[in-house]
């Protein structure tokens, strides 16, 4: 498969639109244009979850979470000299924020501002030592005083990174927010390319962008209960360990371009692990296999333990340099992604029994 033409807009478009957690608007609209004519229904519910669902049959019901939400800041105060300060949406190293371009998102539109500290010839030789603290930094957006920042911005404006990309060689391309537009994408596509398959599902396919992952797994939570999923598969970004400083002992060995990661561990339900393992063998999707021994951070966590339980799997998508201007994916890794999503709901039905049990050759 190579993703199509709408396909790769509809990525572009999600990725160069905000979606700090708590403020998904934007990027849900952008998703519900996308998938509109190819679901049965598609509802947005009271936390900002986006849930196309197909036509209704008597299979189980199938849930794919992709967060759309990204990390951002929100402005929290504007000094008497016109600069903005804020406060942080979900997990920041304060290191990659010196320098960066940043966009506030006001009612307005988006307004340019910078983010910077003391410059390097100013600072004492104790500074210099100092890793940089949030509250050091500011942004400037050119305001000639507070009055003029007031007039342009207001407190708990969202900011993000300048959400702009650049096509790196092979099809990696690099920018901010493919945590986790690109799972985000994952879910989507995958519903896209099952709901127009020669074969009609049997099974209700739900595909959800969740909000709020970034700072509590708080969609994913509010949109299982509104569905109750028998199955459910998680998509998020995971730590790429082909560059340098990357332990491969502790992260494994995961590469760009080397295929969706199967994640296997407590938080998976084993039968779920293997179906995935089979249809990428059977489909000719290269894969890669990852561990984690315990509650994964990311909407896997909550999905299985929702309700009675649910039969949770995870497929991650080898990001190298996560939560930073400069994260980079490969563009292969997310359409295999979606195949195999795709097949995962393609081959589901009431015949199927995810119970955990002994594989049979043990």
């Amino acid at each position: 498969m190579t993703i199509d033409d709408s396909a790769r807009q509809f990525l572009m478009a999600a990725l160069s639109t905000p979606s700090p957690s708590g403020y998904e608007e934007r990027v849900q609209a952008v998703v519900r244009e996308y998938i509109a004519p190819h679901a049965a229904d598609v509802r947005t519910d009271v936390h900002g979850n986006v849930i196309a669902r197909s036509p209704s049959c008597d299979g189980p019901r199938l849930m794919y979470a992709g967060h759309c939400d990204q990390i951002g800041m929100l402005v929290s105060y504007v000094d008497e000299t016109g600069f903005v300060y804020a406060n942080t949406i979900g997990g920041w190293d304060p290191q990659q924020l010196v320098g960066q371009a940043m966009t506030i998102w006001t009612d307005n539109g988006p307004v340019a501002a910078v983010i910077s500290r003391k410059p390097i010839h100013l600072l004492k030789p104790e500074e210099r030592k100092e890793v940089v603290q949030l509250e050091q930094l500011w942004l400037d957006i050119g305001a000639a005083d507070q009055d003029e920042a007031r007039r342009t911005v207001r407190i708990g404006d969202p900011i993000t990174l300048d959400l702009r990309h650049r096509p790196l060689l092979g099809d990696h391309l690099a920018g901010p927010a493919m945590d986790n537009t690109t799972g985000m994408w994952t879910v989507i596509e995958a519903f896209r390319r099952a709901a127009t398959a020669a074969d009609p599902l049997a099974c209700n396919l739900y595909s959800v962008s969740t909000v709020q992952e970034e700072i509590g797994l708080r969609g994913a939570k509010t949109a299982a209960g509104s569905i109750n999923p028998d199955v459910a598969i998680a998509v998020d970004v995971t730590h790429a360990s082909d560059c340098p400083t990357i332990d491969k002992n502790q992260q494994g060995d995961i590469r760009l371009g080397g295929g969706p990661v199967i994640v296997r561990g407590p938080n998976m339900n084993p039968q779920v692990v293997r179906r995935l393992v089979e249809l990428a063998e059977a489909h000719d999707i290269p894969y890669q296999l990852a561990a984690v021994g315990r509650a994964t951070p990311n909407d896997a966590n909550v999905l299985q333990i929702h309700g009675g339980g649910v039969a949770t799997g995870l497929v991650a998508i080898p990001n190298r340099y996560m939560h930073s201007a400069v994260e980079t994916i490969s563009t292969a890794d997310i359409d295999h992604a979606a195949e195999l999503l795709s097949r995962f709901a393609q081959s589901l039905s009431s015949d199927d029994d995810f119970t955990p049990r002994v594989p049979v050759n043990s």
